[in-house]
């Protein structure tokens, strides 16, 4: 008899939630073992145009405005939530209810407090998988690194991150709710959240943050005249509509390992469209890695003798199928054939169906609810700092 499919549903059909509904239609022919059969259901966006396109464009068989309908509809058991952050909560406590199982996008939620109420509406289901889409813990090239610090560099004494993007560099960038919210919810929530995501995958948990600073330099926007997604142009009105949070944070942080870490995020950065990148330093050697260039790495390890540290110097490295995610996820796995984005969200698409159908020694499960609330505990905890002059704010240890 053959299994029951699973019926997939994603709601928001904006940049992230097209790179969703994407990964869900590559899921299946990635890796192995096979998935059960897929129903790729329906597409649910508050512009009804914009859900028909992507339903039609990504192969779901309908498209709606109104979320409330899947939470009765017997053939959605996997829900995507990609919207606007303060819309998780609601939408997130009512699929949980209705029995579904919800992967949400990174932030978890707009607020700390919203973000503790969804992990307890999670454990009081505990028959349904839950997860929070931090998609660059794919990066093959990060999940290597991760290796190398873990078996090869030794005691790691710095981490230098930044996460720069130019997406909100020009005013005439309208204004969308990602300029809303008050300090902390600007460049740190949006694109920072990824950074000091990686920051503790790689490293191992934060103890303590200081030295934050942020800065505004685009004070206001135009009101866009029609709907906008993702960071998109648009034909403006003459209203302007004041900014409300950071266009550039900075901070330090000091990890339970006794690494210290320094951390740069922008979304005014000229030049940098999406230039995430770290370095990492340990006692024997270090590693990097830029996004700019994702399908490769530099290591560096510590020469053995005087002679051999005259020629010691960062290595390449080609990403390959001996590294974590190629082998059987992208159709050419073989080193310098390179990946993009869009392939990590069906990485991410076919770990969270293989939680959902219960098979075992497959990709490393998604990042859960709990660890979307300790990358809002961070981000809370450096508003804080920033707040107060940069003083210092202690962690609570990560459960």
């Amino acid at each position: 008899m053959s299994p029951q499919p699973i019926g997939v549903a994603v709601i928001g059909a904006g940049m992230a939630g097209r790179a969703h509904c994407a990964g869900y239609r590559s899921a299946p022919t990635l890796f192995d073992p096979p998935l059960p059969p897929l129903d790729h259901v329906a597409v649910v966006d508050a512009d009804a145009g914009v859900a028909a396109d992507a339903a039609t464009r990504y192969g779901y068989r309908r498209s709606g405005t109104d979320w409330r309908e899947l939470l009765t509809a017997d053939d959605v058991h996997v829900v995507s939530v990609v919207v606007a952050n303060a819309l998780h909560r609601e939408i997130v406590e009512a699929l949980l209810a209705a029995g579904k199982h919800v992967l949400c996008e990174k932030p978890l939620a707009d607020t700390l407090e919203n973000a503790n109420a969804m992990v307890e509406a999670a454990a009081a289901h505990p028959e349904l998988v839950t997860g929070t889409g931090f998609v660059y813990r794919r990066q093959p090239a990060v999940a290597a690194i991760r290796n190398l610090v873990a078996e090869q560099l030794g005691t790691v004494s710095h981490f230098n991150g930044r996460y720069w993007c130019d997406y909100a560099n020009s005013p005439l960038t309208p204004m969308a709710w990602r300029y809303r919210g008050g300090p902390g919810t600007g460049a740190l929530n949006d694109i920072g959240s990824h950074l000091i995501d990686l920051a503790e995958f790689v490293c191992g948990p934060m103890e303590s943050v200081s030295g934050a600073a942020f800065t505004t330099l685009i004070r206001e926007r135009f009101v866009a005249k029609g709907t906008t997604y993702g960071h998109s142009r648009a034909e403006l009105t003459d209203e302007k509509q004041a900014v409300e949070n950071d266009d550039v944070a900075t901070f330090t942080a000091h990890f339970a390992s006794g690494a210290v870490g320094t951390f740069s995020i922008s979304r005014i950065a000229p030049g940098h469209a999406n230039s995430l990148a770290f370095d990492v330093f340990g006692q024997h050697g270090a590693a990097k890695w830029d996004m700019d260039r994702p399908a490769e790495f530099s290591v560096l390890r510590n020469a053995a003798d005087d002679a051999s540290a005259a020629l010691n110097g960062y290595n390449q490295v080609l990403v390959g199928p001996a590294h974590p995610y190629l082998k059987g996820g992208v159709p050419m796995d073989f080193p310098g054939v390179s990946y993009g984005v869009g392939d990590l969200f069906g990485f991410q698409a076919r770990a969270f169906l293989e939680q959902v159908a219960g098979i075992e020694g497959g990709l490393p499960p998604v990042a859960s609810f709990a660890d979307g609330v300790r990358d809002l505990t961070i981000i809370d905890a450096v508003t804080r700092s920033a707040a107060t002059g940069g003083s210092t704010i202690t962690l609570p240890a990560h459960p």
